[in-house]
C-alpha cells in the first residue's frame, strides 16, 4: 500500500515539474515574441523621426 502511494507521489510530481518546465517555456517564448515586435515599433518610429529631422535639415 505505502508503495502504491509513493508511486503516485513521484509520479504526481513528475507531471507538476514537466507541466511548470513547459509553461516557462511557453512563457519566455511569448515575452521574446513581444519584446520583439515592441522593437520593430521603436524601430519604425525612429526612422520616421529620421526623415522628419532630415527633411527639414533639408529645406533650412
Amino acid at each position: 500500500m505505502g508503495d502504491a502511494i509513493f508511486q503516485f507521489v513521484v509520479f504526481g510530481l513528475i507531471i507538476l515539474g514537466s507541466l511548470s518546465f513547459t509553461l516557462f517555456i511557453r512563457r519566455l517564448l511569448i515575452n521574446a515574441s513581444y519584446k520583439n515586435q515592441r522593437l520593430k515599433n521603436i524601430e519604425q518610429k525612429l526612422d520616421i523621426i529620421i526623415e522628419n529631422m532630415e527633411k527639414v535639415d533639408s529645406s533650412n
